[in-house]
């Protein structure tokens, strides 16, 4: 294509919101109705397998300049030349430069009286960047809409050379007079100060620079931890915490403030726990973060939790499922009732392993219901119940009223108490399948659980179909894996000898940039799957020890935790470490 035509005069952007784009280029003068017409019948005759401005762009009617200009008027948005616009360096500075690349934003104008920030987007579909922007900036935020070309050489203008670290910026903190006032001072910041202290630039640039980091380093959490003599900020990133440079002591309360305005908590609040969210989108992916603020001796902790649905996918085959395990599994959860349990501790993955399963449940004939605490994922065609203990909305009370919302699945987050398990066990009686998770070391001992808690024994017979028990282990970087030989000591941490281990091979990664020299990426499940036969169900009628469960189990073919650790290791996916890290060898 040639010089782009120059844009027309566009009629008020509020008479062309939401109209048709063939509208819209009517009403600028650029398309007539005899044209328009005849692009609608070529999008007809293709099925409208291919979007309107397409057409209008084949056929030569209008160039990509007005399509944009069209495109921004649809959605309520003006559209912007920035070529050639010099923009102060103030107005640069208001936005930091990997929040600009990472949204694809420029900032053009500030108006510091409304504190409203004017910026350039070069696509409609980006004007979520705005919400974010309002969220971890503070800024009204009005957007315009500019071409590719000129946003590209103008990021490149003004944030090539800006690569920030968090060095820098802790520097620059240091340097902030108005940030250094408030060393010493904890406990005697009053809220005007708060305030002013959760709208500091230099604040709000490390917070979004450690946040964008922890997304981009797939982390799972973001520790704020202050100490008597300290500050540190932690990631948690495959199951294992790693110290970032710490930030000076004295913005531990800048910082926390900054955090809960994002999350509309209560920034006065500084003596009780707070919970909330943060919603964001980057690189177009929606990304969830839990905050949870506590109270301690030295000022208040905030962890993030990031959930990023883009890092979690909710599919059985990629669990680390062993083949014979998968197929398990997925006739366990195809019952036409009974109770199934995921168990083990907090943080290994059970809450996927569930989602995964509705997941491939969740057809249009099924009606599935969750009751939660916290709903952690919003999954499309699951009706999803937040647990309110504090109102009295616990999982009993509210499985009861589940029972009468006609469901054919179930999931109850948790087994706590006694009543939860009996109204699961009686849903399960009632022709339900019912999910539900809880706290034990392994399958066998779950049975101990819930007999604790008081359930009878016939009622366990009657209605669990099958118990799965899990660890997380990291995966060896396959960039620097590398083969090795065990030694004496680490084969007898897994309970082998050298016999057990002939034309065996064992791995490790070396450590190398793609996985910050740990020489682990991602993580993978293991699992030991307890289905019931009938001899089980008469030692649990027996109230039999978990010992002699165990062993019963074996003999009906459960793989241990341990068994399945071992097969990951000979697989080269883990490592002898991270398999007696996770799994104990069982009598």
């Amino acid at each position: 294509m040639g010089k782009m035509k120059t844009a027309q005069k566009l009629p008020p952007v509020e008479q062309l919101r939401g109209r048709p784009l063939g509208r819209i280029l009517v009403k600028m003068g650029i398309l007539n109705r005899e044209k328009l017409n005849e692009c609608l019948r070529i999008q007809n005759q293709r099925h409208g397998d291919v979007q309107i401005g397409q057409i209008f762009l084949e056929l030569g009617l209008i160039d990509e300049v007005q399509l944009q200009v069209a495109l921004a008027a649809k959605r309520g948005m003006e559209y912007m030349s920035i070529d050639g616009l010099d923009i102060p360096l103030d107005v640069i500075e208001k936005v930091p430069a990997q929040m600009a690349k990472t949204y694809h934003i420029v900032p053009i104008e500030y108006d510091k009286e409304q504190n409203e920030l004017t910026v350039a987007l070069d696509s409609t579909d980006n004007f979520r960047a705005t919400d974010d922007l309002s969220t971890l900036m503070g800024f009204k935020v009005t957007a315009k809409i500019t071409d590719s070309d000129a946003l590209q050489s103008a990021l490149t203008k003004y944030y090539e050379t800006q690569d920030e670290n968090i060095n820098e910026l802790i520097d620059e903190i240091q340097e902030d007079s108005f940030l250094a006032e408030f060393e010493g001072r904890d406990q005697s910041i009053d809220l005007d100060e708060l305030k002013e202290l959760s709208e500091s630039n230099p604040v709000k640039k490390l917070l979004n620079l450690v946040l964008l980091q922890a997304i981009r380093d797939k982390a799972s959490d973001v520790h704020f931890e202050p100490f008597e003599n300290e500050y540190k900020m932690r990631y948690r990133i495959d199951g294992v915490l790693y110290e970032m440079i710490p930030p000076p002591k004295y913005i531990a309360a800048a910082l926390s403030s900054r955090i809960k305005v994002m999350a509309d908590l209560d920034i006065a609040e500084r003596r009780l726990p707070q919970d909330g969210r943060i919603s964001l989108t980057v690189h177009g992916n929606p990304v969830d973060l839990r905050v949870s603020v506590l109270p301690t001796m030295f000022g208040e902790s905030v962890v993030l939790r990031v959930l990023d649905r883009t890092q979690v996918s909710f599919d059985l085959a990629k669990l680390g499922l062993r083949q014979e395990d998968h197929a398990l599994v997925r006739q366990l959860i195809r019952k036409p009732n009974g109770i199934i349990i995921v168990t083990g501790p907090t943080g290994c993955g059970k809450t996927t392993t569930l989602y995964s399963a509705l997941s491939e449940l969740n057809t249009i004939e099924t009606k599935i219901i969750t009751t939660e605490d916290p709903v952690e994922y919003d999954i499309d065609g699951l009706i999803q119940v937040q647990m309110k203990p504090d109102i009295g909305l616990t999982f009993a009370r509210c499985l009861r009223h589940i029972l009468r919302q006609d469901p054919d699945i179930i999931l109850v987050g948790e087994i706590r108490d006694l009543e939860t398990a009996e109204i699961a066990a009686q849903a399960s009686l009632t022709g339900h399948v019912v999910f539900t998770t809880l706290h034990t070391n392994d399958a066998p001992s779950s049975i101990a659980r819930l007999l604790d808690l008081g359930v009878e024994p016939f009622l366990i017979t009657a209605t669990l179909e099958g118990i799965v028990s899990q660890r997380l282990v990291r995966r060896i970087c396959t960039n620097c894996k590398a083969q090795f030989e065990p030694s004496e000591a680490q084969l007898t941490e897994l309970g082998l000898t050298e016999d057990d281990i002939k034309g065996k091979k064992f791995h490790y990664g070396r450590g190398c940039d793609k996985c910050n020299n740990t020489g682990y990426k991602g993580r993978i499940g293991i699992f030991e799957i307890m289905t019931f036969n009938d001899e089980l169900r008469d030692l649990v009628m027996n109230r039999a020890s978990t010992n002699i469960l165990r062993v019963a189990g074996r003999k009906a073919g459960m793989r241990l935790l341990r068994d399945n650790g071992l097969a990951t290791i000979y697989d080269g996916i883990t490592t002898i470490d991270e398999v007696v890290k996770e799994t104990t060898v069982e009598g």
